[in-house]
């Protein structure tokens, strides 16, 4: 694997793992959680298939990020920084 290639793997990685941790961080407040299941659409039931794609994951963060104190509580609690999650949105957009 080239160099630049392993920096892409990692980049997307990363991101993938904060999109994660951004569905934890919306599971842990049954309002933010049903806010989100109600834009997009989903079930309870129905997160664990959508993680798998990673289009979902990206929308995960879209999410958090278009609500300032959403976004601002998940960096706070995560200790990153806001540009970090914008460039984790970026990488998954181009991923």
């Amino acid at each position: 694997m080239q160099e630049t290639s392993k920096s892409t793997h990692r980049n997307r990685e990363f991101a993938e793992s904060i999109a994660i941790s951004a569905l934890g961080f919306l599971a842990t407040d049954s309002e933010h959680l049903e806010q989100f299941l109600s834009l997009s659409g989903l079930t309870p039931d129905g997160i664990r298939e959508a993680a798998t794609d990673p289009g979902f994951l990206l929308g995960v963060l879209q999410h958090v990020l278009s609500d300032e104190k959403l976004a601002s509580g998940f960096a706070l609690q995560e200790g990153l920084s806001p540009e970090t999650l914008a460039k984790a949105v970026h990488v998954l957009e181009h991923a």
